[in-house]
């Protein structure tokens, strides 16, 4: 099934948050008076884990944005933190498309690559050392398990025709580094497929969408507008996780330190819940699309707008 592209202003929904003031504190309390050596090579491990993942998720960002940002037929979500019921998914990047099909991946930045036996157990290559890793593919179904119950709890409007509501349609996609190695079994076995270098993520969507021949597919197709509210709407979900670094390696907080962390932070105070209010309209805002705008300030400005609002708010400005 083709649908017809040409270019009109970037689906691009949400950038990943940056992580680069979670290594500034990381690597301030690699000079912590209390900080033994030991700790030291913790805070190390840390920091080059958040940098291997950073890279990991630019690498798959800078392919899904250079094949899906600046389209109106798909809308690109990177780094959505979803909490629900007291369980939490980290998503690394969304891919949502007109037929309300939302492709979840999971991106793992691999130097050495990976090797999958026929019972999907994971191992990964550090020098001449393998060691097991956790499945990425049980990860990323946990991932859509709960974006599945987002919406099926209805926290998340779903849009209708004719009456009925459109569900979302979740696949699921494992982002490896398109220079690592890729040991297959032999025997294939359920998800196996899922597992793709992220440089092929355009033939796997369009081999999926040219596979999908089902006339009642094209029911659910929807506008790019509507497409782009509903996209907005899931990000607003997005709730940033804070760590307490200094808690996790048992480390005081000191008076004259106390001043240098909240400088590097850079923590702004959000306005009330009771007074959210549209900074055109003046209606009332719901905490969500609040939360949208704010972790949208070059877009908004730092301002806070209705949906409809938003709509006319002009990039940057």
């Amino acid at each position: 099934m083709n649908l017809s592209l040409y270019s009109v202003k970037s689906m691009l929904i949400k950038s990943a948050d940056d992580r680069e003031n979670d290594i500034k504190i990381l690597e301030s309390l690699l000079n912590h008076p209390s900080a033994s050596a030991l700790t030291k090579r913790k805070i190390e491990k840390v920091i080059k884990a958040i940098r291997s993942g950073v890279k990991g998720e630019k690498d798959a960002a800078y392919q899904i944005e250079y094949h899906y940002g600046n389209g109106k037929n798909w809308a690109v979500i990177h780094d959505l933190r979803i909490e629900h019921k007291g369980r939490v998914a980290q998503i690394d990047h969304l891919l949502i498309n007109r037929l309300m099909e939302i492709w979840v991946c999971e991106s793992k930045h691999f130097n050495q690559g990976i090797s999958i036996n026929e019972q999907g157990e994971f191992v990964s290559f550090s020098g001449a050392k393998a060691f097991g890793i956790p499945s990425p593919l049980e990860q990323n179904r946990r991932h859509c398990s709960l974006l599945q119950e987002v919406f099926d709890d209805g926290v998340v409007p779903l849009e209708k025709r004719l009456g009925f509501s459109i569900k979302p349609v979740i696949k699921s996609l494992v982002l490896v580094s398109s220079k690592a190695r890729i040991t297959r079994p032999s025997a294939a076995f359920p998800g196996l497929d899922e597992i793709v270098k992220v440089d092929q993520i355009k033939a796997i969507l369009d081999k999926a969408m040219d596979d999908d021949n089902n006339p009642l597919s094209l029911a659910k197709l929807v506008s790019s507008e509507t497409l782009k509210a509903f996209a907005e709407r899931l990000a607003a979900l997005h709730k940033p996780q804070q760590f307490n670094w200094h808690g996790k390696f048992g480390l005081p907080v000191h008076l004259d330190e106390e001043a240098a962390v909240e400088a590097v932070e850079n923590v702004e105070p959000e306005p009330k819940k009771s007074k959210l209010a549209c900074n055109t309209c003046g209606t009332a805002v719901a905490y969500n699309v609040a939360k949208f705008c704010w972790f949208n300030k070059p877009r908004f400005g730092g301002q806070v707008y209705c949906f409809e609002c938003q709509k006319n708010v002009q990039v940057g400005g």
